[in-house]
């Protein structure tokens, strides 16, 4: 697998390179650490003390033997296995790729063909993905956009690339940082947060900046569209202070911090909620949702697929979702019932679907057969339970108290110490579709990680990316072993791309890629020191 060995290779420079940033042993305020390293790559990294037990590491790696360019990449013109819709896949077949390429030559194009290979995931097969057709090299980004338009003219799908993004060569840059919290020595909290409303959107550092916040960092998936749901709300698993606000999507990567943060793990998690009433149970698939939407799909009976699926929307005919006091906003309208509940669970009222939450009460709704359920059973002053139960891969129960959190995203990236992708199974690669998940998991990208080491540590990273000659970022295999080098026995990659942020005493200090700045995201992970929880 070339790309990964030459991968491997610069990260196990890393290894060596941040022995004393890996090792997470204080460095003092402002010092720079270095280790030995090859004359071709240059790295400098300061450590900031900012409480006692908090530390923030910032790292440029620099690889003074890459040479990425400028380049026109050719697309191939696809159907989405998942969704039937049409797109474009950068990499394709060994026939593809040598059609295409005798077409350009007939053209006068002068194409290259580039073997990609799978990374080393958990889960996927090994050797060959696909093959790339691409054309020229190109000192400018209007340089290459001319000549894709030129291909493009010609009839061909085609965009102009930046091949420091590419697994196979090192990257020439990247801005790192890394936020290490140890539980024994901090006397402050560590939480995810929505801030109050988890149908709200927020920038991390606007958030820490009103908690007074040592470090933020972004957290898991959200809705960013009205098309999908309620924007702000978690699309996997999340719960703040011991109440579950979010369900989990199948059984992906979760960061659970206990004990407001003395306890932290990585975990894939599972959640199930029935409500019952008259001695009928009926199974409620979302928590604080658009009923009928689920974003990231991963739950029963959604189709086209009950398992997850990155930043895919998946549908449900019948469903019954719970609405909190945390959701701030509106609750969504159109066909199907509610029930109103008190702070008893006992139903209040029962009718169409809207207004708001109740102060202290609750609100079932149902669409389809849920909604046929609730006529049911959801009488005036009739109780109605729900249970709630969250569990482990292992199927241990994972029980929330006051202080205990959770913030979810995909995937896995280090597990028992070893490096340990379940990319398929998370959904965020699909190995009968390379279209799928290939940019979003194969290709450098911002990105932001959480891990624990072996002593209980607590790891926020950030890795800026999309900023072609600046940072270009991680791709997940390279996230995994960049964790691992830090010393994560687990880790799991957060969201990341635009969401990516880190803000330390309130102030934003990395560089996020979107055009606009700072992203407004779903929800936080926040350092907060003693008595500001």
């Amino acid at each position: 697998m070339p790309g990964i060995r030459r991968t491997s290779a610069r990260v196990r420079t890393l290894h060596a390179t941040l022995a004393v940033v890996a090792a997470v042993a204080p460095l003092g305020a402002g010092s720079a650490a270095r280790a030995d390293a090859p004359a071709r790559a240059a790295r400098e990294w300061t450590t900031q003390a900012i409480a006692p037990g908090v530390e923030v590491r910032t790292g440029t790696l620099r690889n003074a033997g890459a040479a990425p360019s400028w380049t026109v990449a050719v697309r191939r013109p696809v159907t989405s296995r998942l969704t039937g819709a049409p797109a474009d896949a950068e990499i394709g077949p060994q026939p593809w790729a040598d059609a295409t390429a005798a077409r350009l030559r007939e053209a006068g194009f002068q194409p290259r063909v580039e073997t990609v290979r799978w990374p080393a995931y958990a889960d996927t097969p090994q050797g060959t993905m696909g093959l790339r057709v691409r054309v020229g090299s190109y000192a400018t980004q209007a340089q290459a956009q001319s000549a894709a338009n030129a291909v493009a003219a010609a009839g061909f799908h085609a965009a102009a690339a930046w091949t420091g993004y590419d697994a196979k060569q090192p990257a020439d840059v990247e801005n790192i940082h890394v936020a290490v919290i140890d539980p024994r020595a901090f006397t402050g909290t560590v939480e995810a947060t929505h801030d109050g409303d988890v149908a709200q959107r927020e920038t991390t550092s606007s958030v820490a900046a009103k908690l007074g916040s040592l470090v933020g960092v972004n957290g898991g998936f959200f809705v960013t569209s009205d098309a999908d749901g309620v924007q702000g709300t978690q699309s996997g698993i999340a719960a703040y202070d011991g109440q579950l606000e979010s369900m989990a999507s199948g059984a992906r990567a979760a960061l659970v911090l206990g004990d407001d943060g003395r306890h932290i793990r990585v975990a894939d998690l599972t959640s199930t909620v029935t409500a019952r009433a008259d001695g009928s149970a009926y199974a409620v698939q979302g928590i604080n949702r658009v009923p009928g939407i689920v974003r990231d799909c991963g739950r029963p009976g959604a189709t086209p697929s009950s398992l997850p699926w990155q930043d895919v929307t998946c549908h449900e005919t019948d469903d019954l979702v719970l609405f909190t006091p945390a959701f701030g906003t509106g609750l969504p309208t159109g066909a199907g019932v509610q029930a109103v509940l008190d702070g008893k669970g006992r139903v209040v009222s029962v009718g169409a679907r809207g207004g708001r939450v109740p102060a202290g009460g609750t609100v079932l709704q149902g669409v389809g057969s849920a909604a046929d359920w609730l006529t049911a059973h959801a009488r005036p002053g009739q109780r109605i339970g729900v249970d709630e139960t969250v569990r482990d891969s292992e199927g241990g129960r994972v029980r929330l108290g006051r202080g205990d959190s959770i913030v979810s995203a995909a995937p896995t990236l280090v597990k028992d110490g070893r490096v340990d992708i379940d990319a398929a199974t998370e959904g965020t690669v699909d190995p009968q579709d390379v279209s799928f998940g290939y940019a979003w998991a194969d290709v450098r990208q911002p990105r932001a990680m959480a891990g624990v080491d072996a002593r209980g540590r607590l790891l926020l990273v950030t890795v800026d990316g999309r900023l072609a000659g600046g940072s270009e970022g991680f791709t997940l295999r390279e996230a995994a072993e960049f964790m691992r080098s830090l010393g994560a026995v687990e880790a799991l990659n957060l969201d990341g791309g635009g969401s990516t942020a880190m803000a330390v005493n309130g102030a934003l200090v990395n560089r996020p890629s979107d055009a606009t700045g700072e992203r407004a995201v779903g929800n936080t992970v926040q350092v907060l020191p003693a008595g500001r929880h």
